[in-house]
């Protein structure tokens, strides 16, 4: 079963399209919880607005990235809005230069 930290390795490979950045730069995933005993990771994430077009397609992109990995068995994407996503506190510094925040 891989760690939090690989799993969420992983999940840079899923870039909001509208934005052109990984999500886990951008500071949208919050949590991510591994159990090895049932093998389901739960990914606590936001997105960039709650009336976020392509928050389906992000989600499943996500669920795909994590239920692929060796050892996971499945995995729940769960959409929180608190704390409110906030590029300017979440973002990468990466990110940030790429937004042009200072």
């Amino acid at each position: 079963m891989p760690s939090a930290d690989e799993i969420r390795e992983a999940i840079k490979e899923v870039v909001d399209p509208e934005i052109g950045i990984n999500i886990v730069d951008l500071g949208l995933v919050y949590d991510v919880l591994p159990n090895p005993e049932t093998r389901m990771v739960d990914v606590n994430m936001t997105l960039t607005s709650p009336g976020c077009p392509v928050g389906p397609e992000i989600t499943s992109a996500v669920w795909m990235t994590v239920k692929r990995l060796p050892g996971v068995k499945d995995c729940e994407v769960n959409l929180v809005w608190s704390p409110r996503w906030d590029p300017t506190e979440h973002a990468s510094e990466e990110a940030k230069m790429f937004l042009g925040i200072w």
